[in-house]
């Protein structure tokens, strides 16, 4: 079964160009609806925990490092079939093979500085979702 909300979070590299709300636009003109929302500057711990799948990878460090550069907007979306629907909206992690009319075709640098950030699953979208929010702000 499909679930109804994903998370994303609007990476810093997007909201010190000052195009987060071209990008919240971009979502919700997709007929996504934001069930929660806030600004975040995260800590290493913050950021280090939420990527914490990709420790042992070697663009960890530099991940985290971008990840505390700055501001970021962490949202929980919904939407029937959320995850699927959002991943299309994005396109791929590397803007240059994303399809054009995606958010990372539209406004990422380059496969590090993405723009945005996209649940891969209905799992990790909940577990995502209350990594920021408590069940109060998301329900």
């Amino acid at each position: 079964m499909n679930g109804n909300i994903t998370l994303t979070i609007i990476k810093p590299d997007a909201t010190g160009k000052g195009l987060a709300g071209k990008i919240i636009d971009h979502i919700l003109q997709a007929g996504f609806r934001i069930k929660a929302m806030k600004m975040v500057y995260m800590d290493e711990r913050t950021a280090g925990g939420f990527y914490a799948v990709h420790r042992e990878r070697p663009f960890f460090q530099d991940l985290v490092k971008f990840m505390t550069s700055g501001p970021c907007i962490p949202m929980v979306l919904e939407k029937d079939d959320a995850v699927a629907d959002f991943r299309k909206l994005i396109g791929a992690t590397n803007p240059a093979q994303a399809e054009e009319g995606t958010i990372r075709k539209l406004y990422a640098e380059s496969i590090e500085r993405n723009a945005i950030h996209g649940s891969d699953s209905d799992e990790n979208a909940l577990r995502e979702a209350h990594y920021f929010f408590s069940d109060m702000e998301i329900f």
